[in-house]
């Protein structure tokens, strides 16, 4: 007589677990969470809305000077390009002076790659201190360009040395570090914080042109520049001091293994589709972003929409019945741009950086296709500049947001990393960042200073990068893991699984024996044929 077992409650409810356990681990791995992503997780739950500490409002401040003495002097620089073209450096061409201005922006981003793996690695301490020593000797070194005696031009390899590459250097320091500093405090405020971090850029995009360009006319370029120098100084030695990641947050750690620290390049970054699409649209967007604030001065005054300001020994400029300066352009233009880096910041915690920053390309585009082609008028330009500057500010200062948009996007992709896919991704961008003004400066002199060929090339180099960044929303939204490992059929075929063909797969699993059990019945029906 043959007793059948019954089915207890707690035996139903592992079986119904053990089966919710083989349905998790069928899915594909794309679907499952990874560890970093629930640990990322946990971690944005547990942190306020806003930071209590003190200290993380004074850091963010560290972090907003860091970037003033950044990006703000490259923004800058267009006044000190007409000076020189005006004063010091007459019988330069504008590539020469893109040159100087290009270079700064190139070993800014060619250096962000290692800046950004050193901060990553804990060493921001020696990182900022190094970045404050090369920035002040590079500016007050700059003073010893000017001329020596009357009549006579200004050293331009010396200028190149001292702004372009010695400043250039110690901005390396700066840039990848404003921003990734401050987001280890603000975790759930990231995007506005880094709005305001990159607002240090067009702050300074006012006021230093104001400066250069009032001290310039009272005293001359050397005691000028020795005051910009002086406050170039005090507001980096201040970051310095102030500039401390949260010591809760990974970044903080400096005791890595050494293998960690001694991967420059992490491989992860660049199998993921999403990141890849986005790093080269910031290629594109550098390689005609600042050939417009490089050459708006000169536009302005080759359309007679102002008047440059002459140096105390030229005497009052009276060939043009014009009294607006030409440096007002760029001001106003640097001014509005702290409204996009505000408002993008808090709008891409709302909707996603990615997606406000394909938006804010598009419009930027479009504004220079449409809008400063057929400018004509004062009216016209300084609304030209008021309406691209507040959408160049969002261009420019979203890409840390935006990666930091994608790292979260993507489950295998850790926390302390930001810095070093935001450095990866300025470095791939550091060679268009050094040709486009060059290129822009060319078709200036190539066809007698004709500006339409800049404007084009300008606006067509945003369009593409507006494409691009479509492009990576697109793989964002369509694929749960943007990391592509591989592309064999077998994957292919799990990320077009659906649930039904899983509970299938699960239920031939349940019914269909397995090999072992095949051997083992064919074993047993072979002895009970011998017992017979």
């Amino acid at each position: 007589m043959v007793f059948k077992k019954s089915e207890s409650p707690r035996s139903a409810t592992s079986t119904a677990s053990g089966s919710r356990q083989l349905s998790l681990s069928t899915k594909p791995e794309t679907e499952r969470p990874s560890a970093a992503s629930s640990l990322r997780g946990a971690q944005d739950d547990d942190e306020p809305n806003w930071p209590r500490e003190f200290k993380a409002y004074t850091t963010l401040l560290g972090c907003f000077f860091l970037m003033f003495n950044s990006w703000g002097l490259v923004n800058a620089y267009g006044t000190y390009a007409s000076y020189y073209k005006e004063e010091l450096l007459p019988d330069a061409g504008l590539l020469l002076l893109n040159l100087i201005g290009s270079t700064q922006s190139f070993f800014v981003l060619i250096n962000s790659w290692w800046v950004g793996r050193l901060l990553d690695a804990g060493h921001t301490r020696k990182v900022l201190g190094v970045g404050w020593v090369m920035v002040s000797l590079g500016m007050f070194t700059l003073s010893l360009a000017g001329r020596k005696k009357d009549h006579e031009q200004g050293e331009y390899g010396l200028i190149w040395l001292t702004q372009g590459m010695i400043t250039g250097l110690g901005m390396a320091c700066f840039f990848v570090a404003s921003s990734q500093i401050a987001s280890t405090w603000f975790v759930k405020r990231k995007s506005f914080a880094i709005g305001i971090v990159a607002s240090g850029a067009s702050i300074a995009g006012l006021v230093y042109p104001f400066m250069i360009k009032y001290l310039i006319k009272e005293t001359n370029f050397k005691t000028a520049n020795l005051c910009v120098a002086s406050v170039v100084c005090a507001t980096a030695l201040f970051s310095w001091v102030s500039a401390v990641p949260n010591p809760r947050h990974p970044l903080n750690k400096s005791n890595l293994p050494k293998r960690a620290i001694r991967r420059w390049v992490d491989p992860d970054a660049f199998r993921n589709v999403t990141y890849n699409w986005f790093v080269a649209s910031i290629a594109f967007m550098f390689l005609g972003f600042y050939a417009v604030f490089f050459n708006l001065e000169e536009w302005a005054a080759h359309k007679k929409l102002g008047t440059k300001n002459p140096s105390p020994e030229q005497g009052p400029d009276t060939s043009r019945n014009n009294t607006f300066h030409t440096f007002i352009y760029l001001a106003v233009m640097n001014a509005s741009s702290t409204i996009g880096r505000l408002s993008s910041g808090y709008l891409s915690d709302k909707f996603g950086a990615l997606q406000v920053h394909a938006v804010v390309m598009t419009i930027g585009s479009i504004l220079l296709y449409a809008f400063w082609t057929n400018v004509n008028t004062i009216a016209a330009a300084l609304a030209f500049v008021i309406f691209f500057g507040a959408v160049s500010g969002a261009i420019i200062g979203l890409p840390p947001a935006s990666v930091a948009h994608i790292i979260k996007l993507s489950p295998d992709a850790e926390l302390s990393s930001l810095g070093h896919w935001t450095g990866m991704m300025y470095t791939v961008s550091a060679i268009p960042a050094l040709v486009g003004p060059i290129i822009a400066g060319h078709f200036i002199t190539r066809f007698n200073n004709n500006y339409i060929t800049v404007q084009m090339w300008s606006a067509t180099c945003l369009f593409i990068s507006a494409l691009c960044l479509y492009v990576a929303i697109w793989y964002s939204k369509h694929r749960k893991n943007p990391i592509s490992r591989s592309l064999s059929v077998a994957s292919l075929k799990n990320m077009f699984r659906t649930d039904s063909d899983e509970e299938k797969e699960l239920e031939t699993r349940s019914t269909a024996p397995s090999a072992a059990d095949s051997q083992t019945f064919a074993r047993r029906q072979s002895k009970d044929s011998d017992s017979t």
